[in-house]
């Protein structure tokens, strides 16, 4: 089952989220906003909590969640540790979803419109699951943009 592919790979890029927020030499560089760069790593990991508890958590899991899309890239300065604990709760929300998911659900639609068009909830969850690689990626780069420091 699709479940069963996608749950470690969630498992396994939140995680890298975790390893690359840890890295950072300077914590106060997880917020900090190159020039040429929209969002920091801080803001890229409140937007992944935000985002994954909302449509898996919430939508599939019935977690309550109470979304403020606002703030995740508004917010500032949350310390290292917060964040880590917000993506460790997300990876346990994620899995435990995902784990208690109905078969015959991932053929089902998704229950609330997010694109143009209705999907398929298997769709929908890798489409989750390549945004949150996406986003990854952005992390890790940001990181190591700023721990090159100048040159």
């Amino acid at each position: 089952m699709l479940t069963d592919t996608l749950r470690p790979l969630f498992r396994r890029d939140l995680n890298r989220v975790q390893q690359e927020l840890t890295q950072y030499r300077d914590e106060h560089n997880i917020w900090h906003v190159a020039p040429g760069i929209a969002n920091s790593a801080g803001n890229l990991c409140l937007h992944l909590i935000g985002n994954l508890n909302t449509y898996i958590g919430a939508e599939l899991g019935g977690v309550a969640y109470t979304r403020h899309r606002e703030l995740e890239f508004s917010l500032k300065n949350i310390p290292r540790p917060e964040l880590l604990e917000k993506l460790a709760e997300t990876t346990r929300i994620v899995d435990d979803s995902l784990s208690n998911l109905a078969p015959e659900r991932l053929a089902q639609e998704y229950p609330l419109l997010v694109f143009e068009e209705k999907t398929s909830t298997e769709y929908f969850l890798v489409h989750l699951a390549t945004h949150l690689t996406y986003h990854l990626g952005q992390i890790n780069y940001h990181r190591r943009m700023l721990d090159a420091g100048p040159q």
